[in-house]
């Protein structure tokens, strides 16, 4: 097995094959080892997530290259069928692939058992392995802008169905409405690890498919009597709930998302005598406006920026962020266009009565979990103030806050995928500024480059897990770097990762900034190849 840097608290475990992988993933789930956080299985890797302060990666590598890769996870056996229509558009393509008919592929689709191997890309999507061994295809040269939910399609040697609605590559032979995701379930993903598949073919049965049902959100608790809520009367570019993010999900194909800036959350919350994990409201960029009904105790920190309070009387002055601020009936408070980060975190003393799910109040944009966006109108209900909410002392406000009008650095650790590049591309990623384009949202920032960067290797990479940070580049040679929504998986190779000091930082950079890349000391953390 291989150790390969990926950042300063995670590390890519590589492996012949989706055997050992397994494999090795069995032991690591049987014996867990102290510190690490989260595992992300994918066809021959483990990305593993580490707290650095329990233990290094050199002594990680070293735990786990010792351990066999012989053992098996032992679980309840769990057989689901689905059932499928096979008229997907590229089914005729695929047997023109395989040189066989439609109606062959169709048999041999249906004429095997599968196995979940392990899950990523969206929430529910499960890789499927076994199954008849000539069905093994390439991605579509060129992906589709948005393939449905209930999908079934195929790439390379596995096979999968789209939960939802999504971008995606694999070649699609079916569709069905066995929904894979859905939150009104206990465990939400259909197909977890370990489980044995079988499809079906019902497509000349008359038969209806059971309907993909929508979980619906959780309802936000009406204003209790007496209670204190905010009124919204403009959201801006985009307001969502976030807090600390939802960990310990992988398995159902779920990543943490949580707050863009992460010490600006918590700053937020010390601040008003709040849990650090609280609830918050992350406002991109200005616009916000609510209006306070009933006292209440707020605080404003991560971007700097005009913000003010209008008395109900109509009386107006400046406000203060990174300090706690008393708020009376009926005054409203204005966030306007901030001049240096792009993110707000918005905190009032006992917390927004906002109802979690999978156990996070985090809004995740691309797996579509977690409330709704904040629209004008909603009435957003404050929490009585828990006894001993002692409200905190003025935070110092950053001093380092990205803006349009100077080179944000970043630091970066190189890997897991640099040797996929030229010496000049990896010269040619820190070389060069990059400016952040119009189409960056939580999911990542989308670089451009004066010089695209260029691979050395043109092989297909087998999906693997990605981190928070990490600078993937598609075929475009133009980076994405990786944010807080983020899929768990990605297909394109990863050429280093921001440092995982830089990350807040990364979440407050606006649109049109230049950003320059700077690898740091010590590359590898001390990781060397491992023999197990």
């Amino acid at each position: 097995m291989r150790f390969l840097p990926v950042n300063l608290n995670a590390v890519l475990v590589e492996l012949d094959d989706l055997a050992q992988t397994l494999a090795l993933l069995a032991s690591l789930r049987a014996e867990p080892i102290a510190g690490v956080e989260e595992l992300v299985p994918a066809a021959r890797t483990i990305l593993v997530s580490f707290r650095p302060a329990a233990i290094s990666a050199a002594a990680l590598a070293r735990e786990i290259g010792q351990r066999s890769l012989d053992a098996r996870e032992t679980r309840v056996d769990k057989r689901i069928e689905i059932p499928v229509r096979y008229t997907g558009e590229d089914l005729a393509e695929v047997a023109g692939l395989l040189g066989i008919t439609p109606d062959e592929v169709v048999r041999r689709h249906t004429g095997s058992d599968y196995t979940v191997a392990f899950t990523g890309f969206a929430p529910g999507f499960a890789y499927l392995a076994g199954g008849h061994p000539s069905l093994n295809v390439p991605r579509r040269a060129v992906p589709r802008t948005r393939i449905p939910a209930g999908a079934v399609g195929l790439a390379g040697s596995f096979s999968g169905v789209y939960p939802q609605a999504s971008p995606g590559g694999w070649q699609i032979i079916g569709v069905t409405e066995a929904p894979m995701w859905d939150l009104a379930r206990e465990t939400p993903a259909l197909l977890q690890p370990g489980d044995t598949v079988r499809f079906v073919d019902v497509t000349a049965s008359q038969v209806s498919l059971p309907v993909v049902q929508q979980a619906a959100v959780a309802p936000v608790p009406a204003v209790a009597e007496g209670g204190c809520a905010f009124e919204v009367r403009a959201t801006g570019l985009q307001a969502l709930w976030q807090d600390r993010g939802r960990h310990g999900q992988a398995k159902q194909g779920v990543s943490a998302s949580g707050a863009m800036d992460q010490q600006a959350l918590q700053a937020a919350n010390r601040l008003v005598g709040n849990a650090s994990d609280t609830a918050c409201v992350e406002i991109a960029y200005g616009g916000f406006q609510f209006a306070c009904r009933g006292e209440a105790v707020i605080a404003i920190t991560g971007a700097d920026g005009p913000l003010s309070l209008t008395r109900a009387d109509g009386a107006q002055w400046p406000l203060p962020r990174h300090q706690p601020v008393a708020l009376a009936d009926g005054d409203v408070v204005t966030l306007g266009e901030p001049s240096a980060g792009i993110r707000s975190y918005l905190a009032v003393r006992g917390g927004f009565a906002i109802a979690p799910v999978l156990g996070s109040c985090a809004t995740d944009t691309l797996a579509r979990i977690g409330p709704p966006a904040l629209a004008t109108g909603d009435v957003l209900p404050v929490r009585a103030v828990a006894s001993g909410a002692v409200v905190g002392a003025p935070e110092v406000a950053p001093a380092d806050l990205p803006t349009v009008h100077e080179e944000v650095l970043l630091d970066i650790v190189l890997g897991p995928r640099t040797d996929w590049f030229t010496a000049d591309a990896v010269e040619r990623l820190c070389g060069q500024p990059w400016v952040v384009t119009p189409q960056s949202n939580r999911v990542g920032i989308r670089l451009a480059g004066e010089q695209a960067l260029v691979r050395a290797n043109a092989s297909e990479l087998p999906s693997e897990g990605t981190a928070r940070g990490s600078i993937q580049v598609p075929p475009s040679g133009q980076p994405v770097l990786f944010l807080a929504d983020h899929p768990l998986t990605g297909g394109y190779p990863v050429i280093a990762s921001v440092a995982t000091h830089h990350l807040d930082r990364a979440g407050q950079i606006p649109v049109n900034a230049r950003v320059r890349f700077q690898p740091i000391a010590g590359q590898g953390c001390g990781l060397d190849p491992v023999e197990p």
